[in-house]
């Protein structure tokens, strides 16, 4: 019992990934735009509070180097100064056009640097993408759609006696995915009491690992179906996605990056309708309530399985990846996987890698959406910078809802998972 309670913890931690919230420090460095909602109008000057704290006080006499400039970007401000009561107020200037300029502050206390950062919005309801919509893509999406619903599903459901609870089952199960021989992994929790249930699609963040399932949720009496991405079975030991991760797997969001055919995203992508093919097709499914979740790399294939899948009647995304990708082609920031920035630009800013990324950017399928959905995200993401994820959510024209931690990077507070939780399941069980 010991062991099997270890596993699942260490299964939870490795799922939960970037959504794990930052360990506090006993020194920290706090930075704050002085408008309230850190959001001004482009021209309007924005100032930040820097303040560096010891066990709650203020450090006096501290020394503090800061960075201003445009997310992800070089810097246009760089200084140095000594907070002599542990505060400093800086200018940070402004933007001209819509956009997120970010002040990163380092303090050096008891012989270590402490780093924060706030970052300013500026008109971000105002910003547009940069990245092109081809003039095919539903034709593109609607062939790649055709050719795997000739495909059989070939369902392999083996049960897992020892994560199975008195209220549910539990199943690593598999598919056929986007051709004959691929496979899509998952791990499927099913309520045992008799009934029809609705269901809820888990979509993976980046990266190679085991799942555990969503058992919590259904529990609450929903279907739930968390999937990998890799072809892989997703109940091996940690060390093979760790080695996967570091060898064979290493940079797949590149694979293929110059055929929009054979792209690594398109087994990705139609893996996800592949996995809802089979949540409808279940006896026990109540036939009409399906969503989809996920942050990240998860919270992009949300937004794309809704825009690729009308079964799907509500998405929750978290501070979606792979949105408007181009930005660093306009001078600013891209979203992740972050193609294009300094060190990427130079093997991918080619025809045919810009063709392929048409075709992927969740802009163009945001565009796409008709399902209601809840988003959430932070102006301090590092990852997935917001600039893209507005990009994406202001050509949403689906009802949509915009959740905003504004100092939370790439991770959530328990608080954000809770309300995402509670938002799905009120959506899915709702009379």
């Amino acid at each position: 019992m010991k062991l099997r309670f270890r596993l699942h913890a260490i299964l939870i931690c490795i799922s939960v990934g970037a959504f794990a919230q930052p360990a506090r420090r006993p020194v920290e460095v706090i930075v704050a735009a002085d408008h309230e909602d850190w959001t001004y109008k482009t021209g309007e000057k924005a100032r930040f509070t820097i303040q560096v704290f010891r066990n709650g006080n203020l450090v006096r006499n501290a020394p503090v180097r800061y960075e201003i400039g445009p997310e992800k970007l070089d810097p246009t401000i760089t200084e140095s100064k000594t907070a002599a009561e542990g505060k400093l107020v800086v200018d940070g200037g402004t933007m001209k056009s819509p956009g997120f300029l970010r002040c990163v502050a380092y303090a050096n206390v008891d012989g270590l640097e402490v780093r924060g950062l706030a970052t300013a919005g500026f008109d971000p309801l105002a910003i547009q993408p940069t990245v092109t919509n081809p003039e095919n893509f539903d034709t593109f999406w609607e062939k790649a759609k055709q050719e795997l619903a000739n495909l059989p599903l070939d369902a392999k459901m083996t049960l897992l006696p020892e994560r199975c609870t008195e209220k549910v089952n539990v199943y690593h199960l598999n598919l056929q995915n986007f051709k004959k021989g691929a496979r899509l992994y998952g791990i499927l929790s099913i309520p045992k009491k008799e009934g029809k249930y609705p269901a809820l699609l888990r979509v993976p963040g980046a990266g190679v690992r085991g799942y555990y399932g969503d058992v919590t949720t259904a529990e609450n009496d929903i279907i739930t179906l968390e999937i990998g991405i890799h072809g892989i079975p997703v109940t091996m030991d940690p060390g093979v996605y760790t080695d996967l991760g570091q060898g064979a797997l290493n940079g797949y969001p590149s694979y293929n990056l110059d055929n929009a055919d054979r792209f690594y995203y398109k087994r990705v992508y139609l893996g996800c309708v592949r996995a809802n093919d089979f949540l409808v097709s279940l006896p026990q499914y109540d036939g009409k309530n399906l969503a989809v979740t996920g942050g990240s790399q998860g919270g992009a294939l949300s937004i794309v399985t809704a825009a690729l899948d009308p079964r799907v009647k509500w998405l929750g995304a978290f501070y979606p990846a792979l949105s408007d990708v181009t930005g660093y082609l306009h001078g600013r920031a891209g979203g992740w996987p972050h193609y294009f920035d300094k060190g990427s630009m130079a093997i991918n800013n080619t025809k045919e890698k810009l063709a392929t990324l048409g075709y992927y950017d969740v802009v163009n399928f945001a565009r796409r959406v008709k399902a209601p959905g809840f988003y959430i995200w932070g102006f301090n993401d590092e990852t997935c910078p917001p600039t893209s994820m507005y990009a994406a959510y202001n050509v949403t024209t689906a009802p949509k809802e915009l959740k905003l931690y504004l100092d939370t990077g790439h991770w959530t507070y328990q608080e954000e998972r809770d309300i995402m939780n509670e938002w799905l399941i009120g959506k899915l069980k709702a009379k």
